[in-house]
């Protein structure tokens, strides 16, 4: 299974339901970067993405995008592809 690495926030509710849906298809470990205790790691986000809102989740070396990205991927059969490594 490829790694997932989000950039998050503790009371963000679309952190919570983006951490859920990955949960809910198997992923058991989450890179879980707190932008709201390390400042320093928003500006690395932002510079990464381009985005300047959480989540922000990579699968792997893929960006994602924020928890609506990650709904539609689902929606579109992609994201369980992806998880296991495959082409999305």
């Amino acid at each position: 299974m490829n790694p997932v690495r989000m950039y998050a926030t503790a009371t963000c509710p679309y952190c919570l339901r983006a951490k859920a849906l990955l949960q809910q298809r198997g992923v058991r470990e989450i890179d879980e970067i707190r932008v709201d205790l390390e400042p320093d790691r928003r500006r690395q986000m932002i510079e990464r993405t381009g985005r300047y809102t959480v989540p922000q989740i990579f699968i792997g070396q893929t960006h994602v995008g924020g928890c609506d990205d990650l709904i539609e991927l689902d929606r579109r059969g992609g994201l369980l592809p992806l998880l296991a490594g495959d082409s999305a």
